[in-house]
This record gives C-alpha cells, sequence and structure tokens, in this order.
C-alpha cells in the first residue's frame, strides 16, 4: 500500500521526550534584514553570527530548532505584518530586522516523511534534511516539503535521530517513500555548541 504522501512537509511538533507536556513553545528570533534565502514553516534554522538562517545546507549543521513564522513593520506599507514563510528577501520599514519564531525546545517530537521506505534497521539512526530533490517549499501554503533524506543517515552524526513510525494511517506503509516518523533533535545547536558560530 502507497502512502497518501507524495512529498515531504518539512517538521511537525507532536510531543515531547519523556510525554511531559507538549506547550508548542517557541522562542523569539531576527533574520537579518535582506538575508537572501527562503524559509519555509517546518525547515530545520541554525544560528549564524546571532540570526537565524536556513538549516537544511548540511546534514550534520546543528539546529536550533524549527522555523514556525515571522512578523515585521512593512516597508511600503509601515503595517505590522506576519507570514508563516520567509519569502526572501524582506527589507522591512526603518532598517528593522525580521522576528522568527522557532519551536527551540531540543526535547520537542516532530513528524516527519522520509523520502524512501526505512528498514526497522535504520530506527535510531540519525538523518539529515534535504530539499535538493524536490521544490523547497509551498509558496501558497508556506510549508517547507523537507524530507528526512535516506541516503544521508549516520549513527550519530546527522540532525534527527529517527525514533518511531508515527502511526499515521494514511502515511503508515514503511516499505514505501513518504511515511512518517517521529524524530527528535540529535544536534541541538544550543547544547551541543561545538563547532558554532554565533
Amino acid at each position: 500500500m502507497a502512502n497518501r504522501n507524495t512529498a515531504g512537509f518539512g517538521l511537525i511538533a507532536a510531543g515531547t521526550m519523556g510525554s511531559t507536556p507538549a506547550t508548542s513553545g517557541q522562542g523569539k528570533y531576527k533574520i537579518d534584514a535582506g538575508y537572501n534565502a527562503d524559509i519555509f514553516q517546518g525547515q530545520p534554522v541554525k544560528m549564524a553570527s546571532g540570526y537565524i538562517t536556513d538549516g537544511t545546507a548540511s546534514d550534520t549543521t546543528a539546529t536550533i530548532g524549527v522555523f514556525n513564522g515571522i512578523f515585521y513593520n512593512a516597508a511600503t506599507t509601515l503595517k505590522p505584518t506576519w507570514a508563516n514563510w520567509y519569502n526572501q528577501p524582506i527589507s522591512p520599514a526603518n532598517s528593522e530586522d525580521v522576528t522568527a519564531f522557532v519551536l527551540d525546545n531540543p526535547f520537542q517530537l516532530y513528524i516527519g516523511a522520509a523520502d524512501a521506505a526505512v528498514a526497522m534497521a535504520e530506527h535510531g539512526k540519525a538523518f539529515g534534511m534535504s530539499t535538493l530533490a524536490q521544490t523547497p517549499g509551498e509558496e501558497n501554503s508556506g510549508q517547507s516539503r523537507a524530507v528526512l533524506d535516506y541516503a544521508n543517515r549516520h549513527n550519530n552524526t546527522h540532525q534527527w535521530r529517527l525514533l518511531r513510525s508515527a502511526e499515521d494511517p494514511e502515511n503508515g506503509d514503511t516499505a514505501s517513500a513518504y511515511a512518517s516518523y517521529v524524530v527528535v533533535q540529535n544536534l541541538n545547536q544550543v547544547i551541543n555548541g561545538s563547532g558554532v558560530t554565533w
């Protein structure tokens, strides 16, 4: 049976490690005005030189969390503006930076789709996120199209630890591509701290 999903959808918050209360809390960070890469909702992000940037360029990049939208004052209308994705480049009014909302609990669990069948023996390994094989995101909804990258998995050095099947009835065929899985950050930028440019 094939899965209903035919593309990735980034990462969607779904509980926390240890079944502790899941507030889906998010922190406020900054995106440098004029940053020149799109960031879609559900996409992993990292911090570089104090600003939030795309975190999918390398499977071994430590991430700060998952992107969940932006707020800024529009340069043309001067009106407060919210969007669930960063459509680059955005240069707000008065030389301000863009406020980014990031799901930054390092123990937050997420549901993501894998781009290939994942054998049981691969559960527990660390996967990267990829947007290279498909459109990075959906510009109408702002949702990421990133997937767990089966070809780029490792015992330890990649971003997202695959814990188990998400038990999603419409996307539960683990012998096919785009099944849903539960993952947690494996390389948290704040906790690991090594090799990070703040």
